[in-house]
């Protein structure tokens, strides 16, 4: 498995700011059968932000999560080598969306268990903000481990 050495992690402010791009690029998602449109921004190591949206299939399995869609991106543009400090998900229906199963097996391989993970929600009629650690999300991550 990569390394996923530990990077100082981001203030409020840069916090803010992910999930200010995880709300702002949910309203590109492409939902028409679901209408849950959702938004991931990745905080890379390097101080690069990386926005994805979720895009729908009416072949429903094929659908494509936001945080795989950023994670994808973030690849294309920066290599292989790419390292999450945070990752923000929104969507427009006001309610926490921390990333599924099969996106948190997928974020295992750039985020170290210590990267911080941001999910707002409405709560009484005012936005809370909640965070977790990503090994709090996913304690038990598959790896790969090959032995001679």
């Amino acid at each position: 498995m990569p390394d996923r050495s530990d990077s100082p992690q981001p203030d409020a402010e840069k916090s803010s700011q992910l999930v200010a791009a995880a709300v702002a690029v949910a309203a590109r998602a492409y939902a028409p059968y679901s209408g849950f449109r959702v938004g991931a921004a990745l905080l890379l190591a390097s101080g690069d932000l990386v926005t994805g949206a979720n895009v729908e299939n009416v072949s429903y399995g094929l659908t494509l999560c936001a945080e795989r869609a950023a994670l994808v991106r973030a690849v294309a543009e920066f290599g292989p080598k790419i390292r999450i400090r945070a990752v923000a998900v929104a969507n427009l229906n006001q309610a926490a969306s921390p990333p599924c199963g099969a996106c948190r097996q997928v974020l295992a391989e750039f985020c170290s268990p210590d990267a911080l993970i941001h999910f707002p929600t409405l709560e009484n009629g005012a936005l809370v903000q909640q965070t977790r650690r990503f090994g709090e999300l996913l304690p038990f991550a598959f790896d790969l481990q090959i032995k001679p």
